[in-house]
């Protein structure tokens, strides 16, 4: 009886001492769980070092806005013609920027989105800018970008108003303005300018289809590289562009991300924008280039 009593009470021993480990130890799992998890959430709440850009909207630079016409082109003797299609500009929504903050967890679905790129902040905007340089260096950009469409746009119209069918001397006095909503930056400048000779022409140039495209123009004409032009070619598809012109110093951006139903065209110059787009107008436009690899 003794013996049984003393073998009883050092199993329970031993019993009771497994228990209390265990007791002791759990909570401690636990705790270092939850403060992972805890920790995890304060991070993706932090705010972020990234930059996100996606698809932003389009408009149609022969259409209209709340404060009138995209391109508003007055003077004596001016006239201006309607098209029957679209001419989009586009452009690339960012957040990130100054003004603009997001957050870890913003900058994490980003990667995990393949219509969105996720690049740092310093790659895109110079360290230790505030929201109001940012926002007027984004203003300054896009009135100069608007000036320069005005004066290639006007000099083009001129050199060529008896192929094109314009009265040159009434352009003398010709006085152009542009509004646009909330679209800052410089590469609505080829879209700007092939607009604007559009409405000066009585020809239908696009023949009714819609033609997106982006790039700089500069005084000589010439267009130049943007960035962001895979997002904004997918914004083009969305807003139902079949063709989109696109500057030729993007081609390695460009080739191999077209989305399908959205042919590119290669441009490095205005007047190969303006006959890109009187060719896919006239339906002519199979053999007009396109970005390669």
């Amino acid at each position: 009886m003794p013996s049984f009593e003393v073998k009883h009470d050092s199993r329970l021993s031993r019993g009771i001492s497994r228990a209390r480990a265990y007791a002791a130890a759990r909570p401690k799992r636990h705790f270092v769980g939850a403060f992972a998890v805890l920790l995890g959430v304060v991070i993706l709440l932090l705010p972020s070092p990234y930059v996100i850009e996606m698809p932003g909207p389009t408009q149609d630079v022969l259409g209209k806005v709340e404060d009138g016409a995209v391109i508003d082109i007055t003077g004596t003797g001016v006239t201006t013609y309607k098209d029957s299609g679209k001419l989009l500009l586009t452009t690339v929504n960012a957040s990130g920027v100054p003004g603009y903050p997001i957050i870890n967890a913003q900058a994490v679905w980003g990667w995990a989105n393949p219509q969105v790129e996720v690049m740092p902040r310093e790659a895109t905007v110079p360290v230790g800018q505030s929201a109001d340089q940012y926002q007027k260096k984004v203003e300054q950009d896009m009135a100069g970008s608007q000036d320069s469409a005005s004066a290639v746009g006007l000099a083009h119209a001129k050199a060529h108003a008896d192929e094109l069918g314009i009265d040159a001397r009434a352009l003398q006095h010709a006085k152009v303005t542009m509004h646009v909503d909330s679209i800052g930056g410089p590469s609505a400048g080829m879209m700007y300018t092939l607009g604007l000779i559009d409405k000066l022409t009585p020809a239908n140039e696009s023949g009714g289809k819609t033609i997106a495209g982006t790039g700089t123009i500069d005084k000589d004409g010439k267009v130049g590289r943007i960035g962001g032009i895979a997002l904004k070619m997918l914004g083009a598809k969305r807003d139902g562009a079949t063709w989109f012109l696109a500057p030729a110093s993007n081609c390695s951006d460009v080739a191999g991300r077209v989305p399908d139903g959205l042919r590119d065209v290669k441009v490095a110059t205005l007047d190969e924008a303006y006959q890109a787009l009187v060719a896919i107008g006239k339906g002519q436009a199979d053999d007009l280039p396109h970005c390669e690899a």
